[in-house]
């Protein structure tokens, strides 16, 4: 449940997201990621690579139990709730 998300779109507040983060782990730079701050409410279907549509949710509370493993992950953690579509504005 320690996942780092890449934003792909040009779209977004820079200041919530680290520019480039190194995977300690791996040694792979990624560019525009957080951590996911919102572990419970993140659907089981997503894996790694995959993309998809959400939004930042910061009224999301989290109760659930997680798994405290370590893995690395940026210092920069968002609450998100996964959506359909892009947004409509």
């Amino acid at each position: 449940m320690n996942y780092t998300i890449s934003m792909t779109s040009l779209n977004f507040d820079s200041s919530l997201v680290m520019a480039n983060w190194t995977d300690e782990n791996t040694g792979k730079t990624y560019k525009n990621v957080f951590a996911l701050n919102s572990r419970c409410t993140f659907p089981g279907n997503i894996n790694a690579g995959d993309e998809f549509y959400f939004m930042i949710d910061s009224t999301s509370v989290q109760n659930c139990a997680v798994c405290l493993m370590y893995y690395p992950v940026p210092s920069k953690k968002l609450s998100i709730k996964v959506i359909p579509g892009p947004c409509q504005q």
